[in-house]
């Protein structure tokens, strides 16, 4: 078994800190969040961020512009940090526990940015949501590079490497409906966890 690697997952945005734009963003993660996008209103985005509602369209342009501006970084930083684990570990096994760690981390530790990614996307009109689809497909080629790599060497034995994409990363991603840092696993113990899981799914003999 590979020694388990360190990776940085991004953290969800603390409510009242930072710029303006800054806390407006955060209070629209958790808006969005917990009523959707749809059901949250621009007054409600002004309250919550102690705006105007006529001052609030110089810091967010219109709300779709919100909601993908806070996709696009959360993505970016997912991909950022995606590419920063593959390049610490060649080895497609190592690559697979360092990419599994990190999404388990990231979506544990951001569950409410987690629901925004990705139950809101719907709510794009196309462009932006080719944007967003776009940066979601890239972060997930990373991972079918693993596993078809794992696969070449003879690391993995998939039939299907797509499906196992497809299934680790829905696996990984639930984490972030039921996990709570009082729970029985912290977070370390959680990922551990799930890299042991995804490698018996990725190489079952």
């Amino acid at each position: 078994m590979p020694a388990r690697p360190t990776t940085e997952s991004p953290a969800e945005p603390a409510a009242g800190t930072g710029s303006t734009e800054e806390r407006l963003r955060s209070v629209a993660l958790t808006l969005f969040a917990e009523r959707g996008y749809h059901g949250t209103g621009i007054r409600q985005l002004a309250d919550a961020a102690g705006l105007s509602s006529a001052s609030l369209y110089h810091y967010m342009g219109t709300k779709e512009d919100l909601l993908v501006a806070i996709m696009r970084a959360s993505l970016e930083d997912l991909l950022a940090a995606g590419e920063r684990a593959v390049a610490a570990h060649p080895s497609p096994r190592e690559r697979l526990v360092a990419l599994v760690e990190l999404h388990v981390r990231t979506h544990a530790a951001a569950p409410a940015r987690t629901r925004v990614v990705d139950d809101e996307v719907r709510a794009l009109a196309s462009a932006a949501r080719a944007e967003i689809v776009a940066l979601r497909d890239r972060y997930e080629r990373i991972w079918q590079r693993a596993l078809d790599d794992g696969v070449a060497t003879g690391e993995f034995r998939i039939g299907r490497p797509a499906v196992v994409r497809r299934a680790l990363l829905e696996m990984c991603s639930g984490v972030a409906r039921w996990w709570t840092p009082g729970g029985e696993l912290d977070l370390d113990a959680l990922a551990a966890e799930y890299a042991q899981m995804a490698l018996r799914l990725a190489d079952p003999t």
